[in-house]
């Protein structure tokens, strides 16, 4: 093994019956990923400026629940949350109820090298980001090359201001199908597991196909399902750094103020000297497992190779009846994923040409 390496998600716990239009719609987006991060990464860039970007590509396309297509709270608005994570020097940046921030990636981004702080939320971070989006000091450009950053990050998606934290209304991040799929979720009294399966799976009065059991917990409570496509990316460049990002809108119809494991460092996302890791699916158990930092502290406690600490701790730990999905990168190019739900939108490509983009076992 060596050299770079990179993988996205989509989210674990995919519905089986999603159509397979979808399905392809979901593999040509991560492929796509897989390519800008490639070409990246072969030109020299570093891992946190790959995972940032190509998470703002994720929260950028509605077709995951991230940015623009987040999933609905129940007062029909969006609160997003993310973090970012650089191994090397283990510093990282979150944000919770994010209302307009066009990235929530970037204005992670901008706690971890901006502020004093390593986790913002709700107004504190919206204040935070309108300080960034209209900072119009000229000498900011030279700030950020000077903490590091490279032409990748300030190239690519950043305002006339160079900052790369973008204010839009609220109503920018709400689709037209995820209002549909708030209502069905409020008629079956439910959060919504994969709300992007195709309407016609279940009728406006809400029939069997919204009222399965599925067996699935949070916090020893039943619930009709779940919506788990929060987004990540890990990275792996050609120094042996590593780097982890994760972005989500969160449940459908979740209750406003909730807060999954996708900001929590140690939860969601972690990386180290060792590795990168992002994970996705029911947020409370991950929460509970610590499952991020978890992977790495098997590989640094137990010395197992990076595949074996995913599945010691997906499938032999259990999550206590959670369902989850891991992906991560070695500070030795390796690229690992798992999941003990019935799929996860996933992709990885390494750099001696192989990629790879699927959903099922």
């Amino acid at each position: 093994m060596g050299g770079w390496a990179i993988a996205v998600h989509g989210g674990a716990g995919v519905d089986p019956r999603l159509p397979e239009e979808r399905q392809a719609a979901a593999k040509r987006l991560l492929a796509r990923c897989l390519e800008i991060g490639a070409d990246a990464l072969r030109s020299g860039a570093m891992a946190i400026d790959v995972v940032e970007m190509l998470v703002r590509e994720l929260e950028t396309d509605p077709f995951f629940n991230s940015g623009r297509g987040s999933a609905l709270t129940a007062r029909g608005t969006v609160e997003m949350e993310a973090s970012i994570m650089n191994g090397p020097d283990r510093r990282c940046g979150a944000v919770s109820g994010i209302t307009t921030v066009k990235n929530p990636v970037s204005l992670a981004r901008r706690v971890m090298e901006f502020s004093p702080h390593s986790y913002l939320a709700f107004q504190g971070a919206e204040d935070f980001a309108i300080e960034q989006a209209s900072y119009e000091n000229p000498f900011m450009l030279d700030r950020l090359f000077n903490a590091g950053l490279s032409k990748w990050t300030v190239g690519d998606g950043f305002t006339k201001n160079g900052h790369g934290v973008e204010l839009v209304e609220n109503e920018y991040f709400i689709t037209d199908e995820n209002l549909t799929m708030l209502k069905l979720a409020k008629e079956a009294n439910a959060i919504l597991f994969d709300y992007r399966v195709a309407t016609d799976t279940c009728s406006a009065s809400v029939g069997p196909a919204m009222s399965f059991d599925t067996g699935i917990q949070m916090n020893g409570l039943p619930i009709t399902v779940y919506a788990p496509e929060t987004v990540g990316c890990v990275v792996v460049d050609s120094t042996g750094g590593c780097a982890a990002a994760t972005s989500t809108g969160g449940l459908m119809n979740k209750k406003c103020g909730r807060i999954g494991d996708s900001p929590l460092i140690g939860a969601g996302t972690y990386a180290c000297d060792l590795c990168a890791v992002s994970c996705t699916g029911e947020g409370e158990a991950i929460i509970r497992a610590t499952l991020a930092r978890d992977v790495a502290a098997i590989m640094e406690y137990k010395g197992l190779a990076l595949q074996e600490a995913i599945n010691y701790s997906i499938k032999e730990r259990l999550l206590d009846g959670g369902k989850a999905g891991v992906i991560a990168v070695s500070k030795d190019g390796e690229v690992a994923y798992g999941f003990n739900s019935n799929g996860m939108f996933r992709g990885c490509a390494t750099e001696d040409g192989f990629m790879e983009v699927g959903i099922w076992e």
